[in-house]
């Protein structure tokens, strides 16, 4: 039997559905990532956006494109917040939602008999859900630590759909980042600041477990709140640590911050910023930043505008606010127009690539360490440790490598292995 599982959305479905794949394999099923003929195919769906819910409510009919007999599995968090908009597709056997996705494996294994299939939400909020360690992926593996969200951003709906958060062992998160034989390990989850196992233990913690991991040790996105001297101290003890941080922003104006329910000030985060440089020189900041959320004016936009200059982030991701039924924002304020968005994004992006040129240029001349991931036209693609794209000339895959960055070159900096 052939399955597919194909993923929307963010790391973490990644993850779960990396879980799925392993706990396919292991029931007999020769599985897939990637679209295409099969006998059964499972859905792990977005909803962080009303396009990304578009795209997943698209997606059977395009999995049933190879396969009109197929049966077809749909999870995630857009079934989760409308079931219905997937219960009647064709041959869609199971709905579940975002969390306990691992009864789909329990229901496969039985080999999906009417009695246990239909509509199966979980709405029970608990302990943290283990699944099976994900099939490992030998350049960059990724490991899932934490799921659910207590935030409540006034623009986000995964609070609602993934429930609250709450963290795997701190045994079994560092066991696996240590059994990890991949050149890079990526730590996610949908909140990991909020990591806090049932002793306690954070993840700080969680660090100085894995301190001597042989693996390079990434982190996921990050919490201003997290940026602590206990956190950094125990970041630079990791013998791998890539020093590049993913601090989310959203706003650079403290009255948006206040109507998204983000608890920092613009000053309270530049100064997290200066923290992690006093430790981390070299350290990439990189941000998220939306544009056009409905209180936004334009003395409000220029203020995140100025932020991305004044942070010096090394890369931003800027996108137009989405509208999400069900959150305080939809609830409470006017959408402003799609146009204002789009130009409010071009602007964030066009200054974000000038601050991306300035700190990639800060490293030609010098040696950095480089996962490689891909070849074509001639060059090893990877990044390193600061998350800066590095071009190779020649196929230098399959293992850790040290270069000396010789120029700016695409979207990144072009460098000879040493």
């Amino acid at each position: 039997m052939k399955a597919a599982v194909l993923t929307l959305g963010c790391k973490v479905n990644d993850v779960e559905s990396g879980s799925l794949i392993r706990g396919l394999e292991e029931l007999g099923y020769e599985v897939s990532r990637e679209p295409g003929y099969a006998d059964l195919y499972v859905l792990n769906t977005c909803a962080v956006t009303a396009e990304a819910e578009r795209k997943s409510r698209q997606a059977v009919g395009r999995a049933l494109k190879y396969n009109p007999a197929a049966k077809v599995v749909v999870c995630g968090c857009a079934s989760q917040k409308s079931p219905a908009a997937f219960a009647g597709k064709p041959n869609v056997i199971v709905v579940a939602g975002a969390r306990r996705k691992g009864k789909i494996l329990d229901i496969a294994a039985q080999g999906f008999p009417d009695a246990l299939c239909g509509v199966l939400m979980d709405e029970r909020e608990g302990a943290y859900d283990e699944l099976p360690v994900p099939e490992c992926l030998k350049t960059r593996n990724f490991v899932k630590i934490q799921d659910g969200c207590d935030r409540f951003c006034s623009y986000c709906v995964i609070p609602y759909l993934r429930g609250r958060s709450r963290s795997r062992s701190l045994e079994s998160a560092a066991a696996e980042i240590l059994k990890s034989d991949a050149l890079e390990t990526v730590v996610t989850g949908i909140d990991i600041s909020s990591y806090r196992d049932e002793k306690g233990r954070g993840l700080a913690g969680l660090l100085t477990a894995v301190k001597d991991a042989d693996t390079r040790i990434r982190l996921g996105s990050l919490e201003v709140s997290l940026i602590t001297d206990d956190f950094l101290r125990a970041a630079k003890g990791v013998k791998n640590f890539a020093p590049q941080f993913h601090l989310s922003l959203q706003s650079g104006s403290d009255r948006v911050l206040k109507s998204m329910n983000r608890h920092y000030t613009r000053a309270e985060y530049l100064a997290r910023c200066q923290k992690i440089r006093e430790v981390f020189p070299d350290a990439a900041i990189t941000t998220d930043i939306i544009a056009g959320f409905p209180t936004e004016t334009e003395e409000d936009f220029a203020l995140s505008l100025s932020i991305v200059k004044e942070a010096g982030f090394a890369q931003i991701h800027a996108f137009p606010y989405s509208p999400r039924e069900g959150t305080n924002a939809f609830r409470r304020y006017k959408e402003i127009s799609f146009a204002v968005k789009k130009e409010r994004v071009e602007k964030l992006l066009e200054e974000g690539a000038k601050q991306k040129g300035e700190y990639m240029s800060r490293f030609v001349g010098r040696e950095l360490s480089v996962v490689p991931e891909t070849f074509s036209e001639g060059f090893t693609e990877g990044y390193s440790e600061n998350y800066i794209r590095i071009y190779i000339p020649g196929d230098v895959r399959g293992r850790l490598v040290r270069v000396r960055a010789k120029e700016l070159f695409r979207d990144g900096l072009k460098a000879e292995e040493i």
